[in-house]
């Protein structure tokens, strides 16, 4: 009898005792009244740098307010600003061993309004012969951010002109790359790239809830709050990309999850609410966010991205991507031991989800970043489309997930478990 008790006890989250009845604080209104706000029309699809974005973000803060969320160190509420930088070509010209080159053979990526520079720079020399896959090699001299200049092979002239699709974007002065594409060994050479340049301001939002027996141990939960914006009618005639699944849901679930543990007030570790901007433009708002935090002092991640619809396994369950990598997703799925929701392993292994949302800059230095998702990344028919919209989401199910999350958490943010950390990236 004592033991079927226990059975019937767990058959549901509403019948799991808590110090705050959880479903009074995550319930189908609450996601409804949310996502309504987010994924509106009069939001004009949240895009980075329009008055849309700011509108989402002031009602973002609202919300962080209305729990009682505190301000990030160093901020003067709870709006985390940041400068991008945007650079655009205008001229390039240059010489290899005293003859001219085209200007079309010659892409820099900068930030600097003119860049000039010889083989007494001190830039790195490179060559790629036809041995290399061009785009790969770019990416990761791209990405090392170290001073160099490339030459390429006229074998990969099909492919140079892509190089001009690298993110021009940045919220720091990027070193610069520069490609030249010829067969001429270098000897002596010399280029003057010009460039306009233009700043513009996005932020994130942040809200805190101090822990107490382990103040300075950090437990994120994340979301994107940016979207694609106003596009060309579809054959509806809506123009709107209201991204009610990407990611309003997640964003929904960040708020919601700063309600509950706002209310509950007993988190030993401190607990960081983040809404990330400029996810759809290469994840610029997690990249600045990263470098503001000491990676070794967080334990662990739970960024949200599209939980609106139904998961591969159907309802009251979720996919946790690079379950592999961290026993982060066991300790979720043993919190949630006699209950009917079910977070399972990444379904989609070959789409390297791991690395491909807000998680990925905290993963690479070694925490257990996780995304939470039921995106169906092989039949997710509304993704990226102007049909995302709130009336396409399961929002009772989103409640559940949402549920799912805050229960599932609880030894983490205890301070009683702690994730295993993730290999660093080289």
């Amino acid at each position: 009898m004592k033991q079927l008790f226990i059975i019937l006890a767990f058959t549901s989250f509403s019948k799991i005792s808590f110090p705050q009845d959880i479903n009074k604080i995550i319930n189908t209104a609450e996601v409804e009244r949310i996502e309504k706000k987010l994924s509106a029309d009069d939001m004009e699809g949240r895009k980075p740098f329009t008055p849309s974005i700011d509108r989402a973000a002031d009602f973002i803060a609202s919300e962080f307010a209305k729990s009682g969320l505190q301000k990030f160190p160093g901020l003067d509420g709870y709006k985390q600003p940041f400068q991008m930088i945007k650079s655009k070509f205008v001229t390039a010209s240059g010489t290899i061993n005293g003859k001219p080159v085209e200007t079309s053979n010659i892409i820099a990526i900068t930030t600097d309004s003119v860049l000039r520079i010889s083989d007494k720079s001190g830039f790195e020399k490179i060559v790629l012969d036809s041995s290399k896959n061009l785009v790969q090699e770019a990416s990761k001299l791209f990405q090392a951010s170290k001073k160099c200049v490339v030459f390429v092979n006229t074998f990969h002239l099909k492919d140079f002109n892509k190089l001009k699709w690298f993110k021009r974007e940045s919220f720091n002065n990027q070193a610069p790359v520069v490609f030249v594409l010829t067969n001429e060994t270098a000897g002596s050479y010399n280029f003057e790239i010009n460039h306009e340049i233009h700043y513009s301001s996005l932020a994130n939002v942040i809200g805190i809830i101090p822990g107490k027996s382990k103040k300075e141990e950090y437990v994120i939960f994340s979301g994107h709050y940016d979207h694609l914006g106003i596009g060309k009618p579809n054959a509806a005639g809506d123009s709107i990309y209201n991204g009610a699944n990407d990611d309003a849901a997640g964003t929904t679930a960040v708020i919601m999850l700063a309600n509950y543990f706002g209310q509950l007030k007993n988190n030993e570790r401190t607990l960081l609410f983040v809404a990330f901007t400029a996810e759809e433009l290469g994840g610029f708002g997690s990249q600045y966010f990263s470098r503001q935090i000491e990676a070794d002092k967080t334990v662990a991640m739970f960024n949200i991205e599209m939980i609106g619809t139904e998961s591969n396994w159907g309802k009251n369950s979720a996919y946790i991507t690079g379950f592999e990598k961290s026993d982060f997703g066991k300790i979720l799925q043993a919190n949630l031991g006699g209950s009917n929701f079910k977070f399972e392993p990444d379904p989609y292994p070959k789409e390297n989800l791991f690395y491909r949302s807000d998680n990925a800059t905290l993963a690479a230095l070694g925490v257990p970043a996780h995304t939470i998702s039921t995106s169906k990344m092989d039949n997710e028919k509304n993704y990226h489309t102007q049909s995302d919209e709130i009336g396409t989401l399961d929002m009772s199910n989103m409640a559940e997930i949402i549920k799912a999350i805050a229960i599932s958490s609880r030894t983490i943010i205890a301070g009683r478990e702690t994730p295993s950390r993730v290999a660093k990236l080289q």
